[in-house]
C-alpha cells in the first residue's frame, strides 16, 4: 500500500479547514484515511497549522509521500530538518537549535512576505489612482477639444450664412437694377422719338 500525506477537506462553504491525514494514495481527497495528523486553518491571520510531528515523521520514515501542500507546511515547521537531522545521528541539542533558528528565518522570510504584500498593495493603488488621475485629464482634455470643435463649427456655420446672406442680398441689388436699366433705356428712346418727331414737324413747316 502506497500512503500519503495530504490535505483532506473539512469546515463549511467558504470558511475551508483541512485536517492533514496519513492515507492510501488510491483514496479519494476527502475519502477514508489511516490517520489524522493535524489540522490546517488557511483562513487564520497567519494561516495556523496543528500537526503531530513525531507522527508525521513516523509516516515519512515508513515511505509516505507529502503532497505539495503538506511537504511545504513540513518545510515551514521544521519537521523535513529534524527527520533528516535525525536521521544524520544528531543530538537532540543540535537538533533543536537548528530547528529554531530554522523557524526564526521561517518568521523572518514571513514579515519581509508581508512587506513586500504590502508594498506591492500600495504600489498597485498608486498605479491605480494614477490612472485614474490620467483617464480624468485624457477625459477633460477630449472634452475641452470637442468644445474647440463644436464653437469652431459654429463660428464657420455663422460665417457661411452671413456670407450666404450677402450674395443673396448683392443678388437682389442686381436684379433691382436690371429693371431700373430697362427703364432708363425706355426713356431714353421714347425721348429719342419725341425729338425725331419734332425735327419731323420743324421740316414740314419750313416747307
Amino acid at each position: 500500500m502506497s500512503v500519503k500525506l495530504r490535505m483532506r477537506r473539512m469546515g463549511r462553504k467558504k470558511i475551508p479547514v483541512f485536517s492533514i491525514v496519513a492515507t492510501d494514495s488510491r483514496n479519494a481527497r476527502d475519502g477514508r484515511y489511516i490517520e489524522d495528523l493535524g489540522r490546517y486553518y488557511p483562513l487564520e491571520q497567519p494561516a495556523e497549522v496543528q500537526l503531530d510531528e513525531e507522527r508525521a515523521i513516523y509516516w515519512l520514515n515508513q515511505g509516505a509521500q507529502p503532497s505539495n501542500t503538506v511537504r511545504s507546511l513540513l518545510h515551514k515547521r521544521g519537521v523535513l530538518l529534524r527527520r533528516t537531522m535525525e536521521l544524520k545521528g544528531k543530538s537532540e541539542e543540535e537538533i533543536e537549535a537548528a530547528v529554531a533558528d530554522h523557524l526564526e528565518r521561517m518568521a523572518e522570510a514571513g514579515d519581509e512576505l508581508k512587506k513586500t504584500a504590502e508594498m506591492r498593495r500600495k504600489e498597485a493603488l498608486e498605479a491605480e489612482r494614477q490612472r485614474a488621475k490620467e483617464l480624468e485629464e485624457e477625459a477633460r482634455r477630449k472634452a475641452e477639444e470637442e468644445r474647440k470643435a463644436k464653437e469652431e463649427a459654429e463660428r464657420k456655420a455663422k460665417e457661411e450664412a452671413a456670407a450666404k446672406e450677402a450674395e443673396e442680398a448683392a443678388d437682389a441689388d442686381e436684379e433691382d437694377e436690371e429693371p431700373a436699366a430697362e427703364e432708363d433705356e425706355a426713356a431714353e428712346a421714347s425721348d429719342e422719338s419725341g425729338d425725331d418727331a419734332s425735327d419731323d414737324e420743324d421740316s414740314d413747316d419750313d416747307k
